[in-house]
């Protein structure tokens, strides 16, 4: 009799358990911008845990900062640097939007006629392309609703992050006990080689967003474009995005360029024209090579899964992600013989060996 229930016992657990799973992926998907903040948050923390180290570091007489107060004196810095940076910027521009939005009129009278003269928009009607932007940025409400879910969204993710921060390690150490206890220790390894790829990809990011920051900066200038230092600065941040980050910086330094002359116009989209293409030829595969160690056809397809996955922030988080999957995969898919091996110098030796 129970050799007839157990294979029903057996389905029955079997349909169970995949019930449970399901019911798991569907309550992911519906909560999946959350989870992707907290993915999101999770690796800013990983990538920020050596500054937050070097702080700590540093000694007062006896006295020494634990993370909580690194954390706060990196907070307090950034925060102080942002708003210095701020107050030189927005009483100029807060000036010129004004005079813009009293000129408004007269200047879409210019700009339609100067569309006119072009064989190819003479049909264009500049009013109705100003309407539908008007439109399809929602009005007044709908871009303040959209700024305050931003800004929302932005202090969840700081708060999130110094949590990561703090309790890191207490994380880790209940995530890796999930797994058996005879794997433990390889996922650590693992792991923390995951972790040391991140921390690199940061580093090459920053060395991206410098790099965009000072062309930017020497070519906005020389062209003489209004608020060149801020438009640099938006360029070396939104490069934080690839592609994405790039085209938007390229969207507003042009509309600025453009309001002033065609010829700052022509001016800013050579530049990015010739920048670009030295960045995607040259710096960023060297960059991303020497610090992430992934091929320029991963890195481009990551950026096309996250940015198809998850907008803009999968897009942020796409390259990590595929520099931590590919730590996976060289871990327990390229090394079959690594189990057997129990020094960690051989360990070591035998994953450089296969490194993406």
């Amino acid at each position: 009799m129970s050799a007839v229930l157990n294979p029903t016992s057996k389905l029955r657990s079997d349909i169970l358990f995949t019930l449970v799973v399901l019911g798991g992926l569907y309550a992911a998907y519906i909560v999946r911008n959350v989870l992707l903040l907290i993915y999101v948050s999770a690796l800013f923390a990983v990538v920020l845990s050596p500054v937050i180290q070097l702080i700590g570091g540093i000694h007062i007489g006896r006295w020494r900062p634990g993370h909580g107060i690194a954390l706060l004196i990196l907070i307090f810095g950034l925060a102080a640097v942002l708003t210095s940076f701020l107050v030189f910027a927005i009483p100029p521009i807060f000036h010129d939007a004004r005079s813009l939005a009293a000129e408004w009129p007269r200047r879409l009278a210019d700009l339609t006629n100067k569309a006119h003269s072009i064989p190819f928009l003479q049909d264009v009607d500049m009013a109705k392309i100003d309407d539908y932007i008007a439109s399809a940025s929602g009005g007044a409400f709908g871009f303040f609703r959209g700024l305050a879910g931003g800004l929302f969204g932005l202090f969840t993710g700081i708060v999130l992050t110094a949590y990561f921060i703090i309790d890191g390690e207490r994380v880790f150490a209940w995530a890796v006990t999930l797994v058996p206890v005879d794997q433990r220790e390889r996922l650590s390894r693992t792991l923390l080689r995951a972790e040391d790829r991140l921390r690199h990809w940061l580093l090459g990011q920053a060395l991206i967003m410098l790099c965009i920051g000072i062309c930017s900066l020497v070519a906005f200038g020389f062209l003489h474009v209004r608020y060149f230092y801020v438009l640099a600065a938006y360029a070396a941040l939104a490069n934080i995005v690839p592609v994405l980050g790039a085209l938007s910086s390229l969207g507003v330094a042009g509309m600025v360029a453009a309001f002033d002359s065609w010829h700052k116009l022509l001016g800013v989209l050579i530049f990015y024209a010739i920048y670009y293409q030295l960045e995607s030829a040259f710096l960023a595969p060297r960059i991303m090579k020497s610090t992430v160690d992934l091929p320029p056809l991963g890195v481009i397809t990551a950026l096309m899964i996250g940015g198809g996955m998850a907008g803009i922030l999968g897009a942020l988080v796409a390259v990590p992600t595929a520099a931590l999957v590919a730590v996976l995969i060289d871990e327990y898919l390229v090394q079959k013989h690594s189990s057997v091996i129990t020094h960690d110098h051989e360990f070591e030796h035998t994953g450089t060996s296969h490194e993406f």
